[in-house]
């Protein structure tokens, strides 16, 4: 495929939109488009813990040429991204654990890890000026969370709509919802807008928890996980860095 072109994702997570209502079906919590975060208690500590967090963000920032862009590590972002203006500084991808990353960043990978069946968890830096079109998640059995870093003003310049339901980050605060629901992003400032953007399984009764842990193992291990991982290890060693993944 031209690296021009839009990429999609892998045939499976087509087959897995048949269980999505089975999996609303199943959920814990019912469905919605934004969650209380105060039905899930570690976003309390994630909160408390933010200031240490946007610390370890801020030495990350001096050195921009060592964060990629979405698309350079994960190309079927390709069909909604493709300038530079979206970086993602990765912890974890699918489980697999970006040591050198993390090693940069204990405090913040310390908050991430305890946060139950946590999959995936990055820095998303998002330019000033870039809008991020309408789209969906891949997968129904994740919830996502954004807590909230750099919110540059003035209020209502970086917002995301989310299945219709638009939304404002406030710095230090966290923002969980279904991102299989279609949602746009604008950063209309004149600077970064920075979350902590983290996947995590969607609470589940049995024996859809037993199945969805399952998929995201197999997913873990998958060609399409090992090959993102490759790209992110190659990236990183073109600039002579060992970026030490492990699965």
């Amino acid at each position: 495929m031209s690296s021009t072109q839009p990429a999609s994702f892998p045939i499976f997570f087509h087959v897995l939109h048949a269980l999505e209502r089975l999996y609303e079906r199943f959920s814990i919590h019912a469905q919605r488009s934004i969650y209380n975060c105060s039905d899930f208690p570690w976003a309390q500590e994630l909160e408390a813990n933010w200031r240490d967090i946007l610390a370890e963000l801020d030495v990350v920032l001096k050195r921009r040429d060592l964060i990629p862009n979405f698309q350079d590590i994960s190309p079927e972002q390709r069909a909604i991204t493709t300038d530079d203006k979206w970086k993602t500084y990765v912890l974890f991808a699918y489980g697999a654990r970006a040591n050198r990353n993390c090693l940069e960043c204990p405090r913040t990978t310390a908050a991430v890890e305890r946060i139950p069946r946590m999959k995936t968890a990055f820095f998303s830096i998002l330019a000033a000026g870039k809008h991020i079109p309408a789209h969906r998640g891949p997968y129904k059995g994740l919830l996502r969370c954004h807590l909230a870093l750099i919110v540059p003003a003035p209020a209502g310049a970086c917002r995301i709509r989310i299945d219709g339901i638009e939304a404002h980050w406030q710095a230090g605060k966290t923002l969980i919802f279904d991102d299989t629901l279609r949602h746009e992003v604008w950063n209309e400032s004149a600077c970064d807008r920075v979350v902590l953007f983290i996947d995590f399984n969607r609470p589940m009764h049995p024996p859809l928890s037993w199945i969805n842990e399952a998929v995201m193992r197999a997913l873990r291990w998958s060609p399409y996980a090992r090959s993102s991982v490759e790209r992110f290890r190659r990236w990183y060693e073109q600039r002579g860095i060992v970026a030490d993944v492990r699965l």
